[in-house]
């Protein structure tokens, strides 16, 4: 169950939903939207459900970017401020006293928590990444791995093999460069959006279970 989270106490805001757990874990995941999407995305919205049944608090919120307008891309010069967000939302985890708190998202989504990593290694215990955009559709050259050197934060990356953003080789190539841990669930014959009409409670339990593995050995089990 999912309630209205809304928390304007500081710029930016946090705008979206809670998933509180019955049986609490201690830890909690921060998780955000791609370009062309908001919170209430079907991935978002189901992997949350499926987190919190495993003890987790999640919270998934939308980016500043979206909250600025509800439809069209995030603009490339307002990124930071899309860190922000993402910044205010782990904050507000904290407050609740979780002992460990992971961060991350679909696309943009993701790939802006692990920009914010490279720069506060400290801001999360963990990152969680769904279709991590590599680079863009048929531009393999143009490569988004800048931060990947400084990532020292775990990280766990879901893929999926038609992923016109990265292939499996594309994206196991590019984390070589990751000095953290790091692990790639590869779901086979998922496009970027991951989630099919079929086989989703499959995959939901899949990643909470392989989650909760990689959780294990980067830090305090749950």
């Amino acid at each position: 169950m999912a309630i209205a989270f809304d928390d304007v106490r500081s710029e930016p805001g946090v705008h979206g939903w809670l998933h509180t757990p019955e049986r609490p874990s201690g830890s909690a995941i921060v998780l955000t939207h791609g370009a062309g999407s908001d919170c209430n995305a079907k991935l978002l919205a189901e992997m949350a459900e499926a987190f919190a049944g495993a003890g987790f608090t999640v919270l998934r919120f939308d980016l500043p970017f979206r909250r600025a307008r509800p439809h069209g891309p995030p603009f490339p010069a307002a990124a930071a401020r899309d860190r922000d967000g993402l910044r205010r939302a782990v904050a507000l985890m904290r407050e609740k006293k979780h002992q460990r708190i992971f961060m991350g998202g679909h696309s943009y989504g993701g790939r802006q928590a692990s920009m914010l990593a490279a720069e506060e290694p400290e801001v999360a215990d963990g990152l969680l990444l769904f279709s991590y955009p590599l680079h863009p559709p048929k531009k393999p050259e143009e490569l988004r791995t800048k931060h990947f050197s400084k990532l020292s934060t775990p990280a766990f990356f879901v893929h999926g093999t038609r992923d016109p953003f990265a292939t499996g080789a594309e994206l196991e190539a590019a984390l070589e460069l990751i000095p953290g841990a790091h692990f790639v669930l590869e779901v086979e014959g998922a496009g970027h959006e991951l989630l099919a009409k079929k086989g989703g409670d499959e995959l939901l339990a899949r990643v909470v279970r392989e989650f909760v593995e990689f959780a294990k050995t980067i830090g305090r089990q749950d």
